[in-house]
């Protein structure tokens, strides 16, 4: 036999297909994966001695919001190398609505201002996804396969107003969603948390997931609620995603705040029997009872209605910050009211890059430590930020993250928000906190489930060609770690403290980790999703 570009002998591997775990030999040539039997003493250019470890298919982060992480400052090269120690080969971002592209040039004023506020400074858009694509430059060691956000294109053609789309004003006849928005995408993503997609109807977001199901893509949501009203929010996804024919993804399904702690019992059950009656669905998690958003977040959509430089202005009245306060007591319709379930000690600064003082520390004791009110403090944050400012709110119940994580529709993501301060440590420990402690440590899940939730399963999900699996010609992306020494290292006060028990991690098939050390070797590209047939009821 040729020689090969690299060899990984002697492990365990576990194929991501669910099987039980064999003892085989890893080869590489030419980016693509050979199969070989144990201790095949092929040669090799480099070899990896896998005594004792297991080895599996790169992991695949479905949810993340990682879309602006390229360029070459020493803090984002930091947070780009925090998912690759951990086996992350392949992340998906344009989660939650918010993708910075496609954005027409003459309509990009208000898109451009909520980018900067969703990922931070610059606020970069791109007329389309190759222009996106151009712009990761060379800094890429993993791979990014892009959603695109309904809230980008809504923001576009609608602005923030908090009306329905009119038929001169819809996102689904904006030209680049019926004119291949969702071609050589992951699919369609929403944020209906989150202005401007709180203000969509669900006539509006069927009509865009009918295009997304026309590639054969799914429709990806963010719900409406998470917490108290969980349930009918789920309700509207089924209804999108069943009149569309599309596939669902439940995005970081959770049951946030104390009056929805325990519902997972009823929601993952009405997810079965979607699934039992035709529809193709399924959901991700991340394995923390902490969440991460926008502290704009936080406050009543109407607050953000006209976009952001608007709401600057506004929270500088008296009379806005008494309305909301108003609002945070007494709730709106419609929206998820989460300081209203939880409280301002709940929410936690994560980052605020001109006030890092304040990162780790609770709203309700920056206030106190202030003299000042709550909602005064979180406006003069939002001001002093130009609203680039990102918290943690600590709302779940470990039982249902357990239950969610358990289930046989869940998928693992880490829903990372990679900006600088003090980040949520799901960056940066999801996958291994997964295997280690869910894993090993619990039981929750034995090591195969666990890898297929990580692999074949989101390959599939996305429509990722040759990932999740490790099979003859399949693409080079692979992990080696001990099962018995992983761990997460990430925690809130160090959240981007690197993992332990990851060996190597190989992107087509050129190592990027090994052990503590990372490469300088960057195969990372922007991937270009095919277009699938069209989803068929009744069939999953």
């Amino acid at each position: 036999m040729a020689q090969l570009d690299l060899l990984v002998t002697g492990g365990e591997v576990i194929d991501g297909t669910g099987s039980p775990a064999r003892p085989a030999d890893v080869g590489v040539r030419n980016g693509r994966l050979v199969l070989l039997p144990p201790r095949s003493h092929t040669p090799a250019v480099d070899v990896v001695d896998a005594a004792g470890l297991v080895v599996t298919p790169g992991f695949i982060d479905v949810h993340t919001h990682s879309d602006l992480l390229a360029g070459d400052d020493e803090q984002r090269e930091v947070l780009r190398q925090a998912p690759l120690r951990q086996g992350v080969t392949t992340e998906i971002c344009g989660n939650c609505g918010i993708s910075p592209f496609p954005v027409p040039p003459e309509r990009g004023g208000p898109v451009r201002e909520l980018i900067a506020a969703t990922f931070g400074p610059p606020p970069s858009a791109y007329a389309s996804f190759p222009e996106f694509a151009a712009a990761q430059g060379v800094a890429r060691r993993n791979h990014l396969a892009a959603l695109v956000g309904h809230g980008t294109l809504r923001a576009a053609v609608v602005g923030f107003a908090q009306r329905r789309a009119t038929p001169r004003g819809d996102p689904a006849d904006v030209p680049a969603a019926r004119r291949g928005a969702h071609r050589r995408r992951a699919g369609l993503s929403t944020g209906l948390i989150y202005s401007p997609g709180v203000n969509a109807g669900t006539d509006e977001v069927i009509a865009l997931a009918r295009v997304a199901a026309a590639h054969g893509k799914p429709y990806v949501t963010h719900l409406r609620d998470e917490m108290s009203q969980v349930e009918s929010a789920l309700e509207e996804a089924i209804e999108i995603a069943t009149a569309a024919g599309a596939a669902l993804q439940v995005s970081h399904h959770k049951t946030a705040g104390r009056r929805a702690w325990g519902a997972t019992v009823r929601t993952l059950a009405r997810l079965e029997r979607a699934r039992a009656a035709g529809l193709d669905v399924t959901c991700d998690v991340y394995p923390y009872t902490a969440g991460s958003t926008a502290l704009h977040a936080m406050l009543p959509p109407w607050v953000i209605a006209d976009g952001v430089p608007a709401m600057l202005a506004a929270i500088a009245e008296p009379a806005v910050r008494d309305r909301i306060r108003t609002d945070l007591v007494a709730g709106v319709p419609g929206w998820e009211n989460t300081v209203g379930n939880g409280g301002w000690d709940l929410i936690r600064v994560a980052s605020a890059p001109n006030s890092p003082d304040v990162q780790g520390h609770t709203i309700a004791d920056l206030a106190a430590s202030a003299g000042t009110d709550p909602v005064d403090y979180a406006c003069d944050l939002l001001a002093a930020e130009r609203a680039d400012v990102t918290i943690l709110s600590h709302s779940m119940h470990e039982d249902d993250v357990r239950r969610v994580l358990a289930s046989p529709l869940t998928m693992l993501c880490s829903d990372g928000v990679p900006k600088a301060g003090r980040p949520h440590p799901r960056w940066a420990g999801s996958f291994t906190r997964v295997l280690g402690h869910y894993v090993r440590d619990v039981g929750l899940l034995s090591l195969v489930e666990a890898v297929h939730k990580m692999t074949a399963m989101p390959a599939a999900r996305f429509g990722l060609p040759d990932r999740g699996l490790l099979a003859d010609g399949y693409e080079a992306d692979l992990v080696v770690f001990d099962p018995q020494g992983i761990a997460d290292g990430a925690t809130y006060d160090d959240p981007l403290a690197p993992p332990r028990g990851v060996r190597c991690v190989a992107v087509a098939g050129q190592l990027v980790v090994d052990g503590d050390e990372i490469s300088q070797a960057r195969p990372g590209r922007v991937l270009a999703v095919p277009d699938r047939a069209p989803a068929v009821p009744g069939r999953r």
